[in-house]
């Protein structure tokens, strides 16, 4: 079966095996995964039945492909590598249970949260174990799209990218964030966020032969990047500071402090800011009229309704009161 064509890739398409009767459940999935990815050989069970889900959403110009599956080994041969027209690096974030993959002579092993890549240009096999219940999110990214963000010639070993010290939570960090939101963002945002995550990929593929390269702007830009991605998850918890955050990032809070102060701001000053807008949003919004301005206020991490009063009035230049009448 041939995999799904680029164009096809902007709309979601979901498969799941529990639609099927026992017997037919695994050659169902088999046709799924080749759809979504590129031709496989999964090795069937052996017991009968077989509960997956498999659910593909585009990324540009390419795709995270979600797959819920028990324990079994997928494989790509030779004959499926000459039928395939087209050649892929697979991104995989793991998000349950086990991996691993081998190919080339190396294995390299995925738990909860790790992701690594390998090439469809050769042969693999995915061992899936630790189940009963496994789940990864496994990007499609066009050979083309990585390749020309690495030094001529690339020959991409599987690895293990989220043990990058440099940049191994950003990559983590942006899969999950792509991985939880692409059916909610738009077709550009997550065109362009996919584009983030390549890059960190690259930088860490290339890392080796140009050290010192942790430290460009590129590296110094993704970083911000997750900061505010970071506190925008967090803001409505009362009490939220510099040393939660740069832990959930894995960077020191001197570069927090770093990082806003280049952009002109600081750290309180953005978490204000973004609690501020949140809470005029809500405000305005219709579905929540009849609730209570201190109850919007709280559940922006305010604690005192009037200091949320005042500084309303100063960054809006009016009272929440007025805000929701305007």
């Amino acid at each position: 079966m041939q995999q799904i064509a680029a164009a096809d890739r902007s709309r979601r398409v979901s498969w799941n095996t529990a639609d099927t009767r026992p017997g037919e459940q695994f050659a169902y999935y088999r046709e799924a995964i080749c759809q979504a990815f590129m031709n496989l050989t999964p090795e069937p069970p052996a017991t009968p039945g077989f509960i997956a889900r498999v659910e593909t959403v585009g990324l540009g110009d390419g795709a995270v492909n979600r797959v819920n599956f028990p324990e079994h080994v997928v494989r790509r041969s030779a004959a499926d590598i000459a039928a395939s027209s087209r050649r892929c690096y697979y991104l995989n974030l793991k998000l349950a249970g086990r991996c691993r993959i081998q190919q080339a002579g190396r294995e390299v092993s995925l738990s909860p949260g790790q992701v690594g890549i390998f090439d469809s240009g050769r042969r693999f096999a995915l061992l899936h174990d630790r189940g009963p219940a496994l789940q990864v999110a496994s990007f499609w990214v066009p050979a083309e799209a990585l390749d020309e963000r690495l030094p001529s010639a690339p020959e991409v070993a599987p690895a293990r990218v989220s043990d990058d010290a440099f940049v191994g939570h950003l990559i983590t960090e942006t899969a999950q964030v792509l991985n939880n939101s692409a059916l909610r963002a738009t077709d550009a945002d997550n065109a362009r966020l996919f584009g983030v995550l390549l890059d960190l990929v690259a930088l860490s593929l290339s890392r080796s032969g140009r050290q010192g390269v942790a430290e460009s702007a590129g590296l110094a830009d993704a970083t911000w990047l997750a900061l505010r991605r970071a506190v925008d998850r967090r803001l409505r918890e009362p009490g939220l500071g510099v040393a939660a955050i740069a832990t959930a990032i894995g960077i020191s809070e001197r570069y927090v402090h770093k990082l806003f102060e280049r952009a002109g701001t600081t750290f309180a000053s953005h978490v204000m800011d973004r609690r501020l807008d949140g809470a005029a949003r809500d405000l305005r919004d219709p579905a929540i009229a009849a609730r209570a301005i201190g109850d919007i206020a709280f559940d922006w991490g305010f604690s005192d309704l009037s200091h949320f009063t005042r500084r309303f009035r100063h960054r809006f230049g009016c009272t929440p009161r007025d805000w929701r009448r305007g």
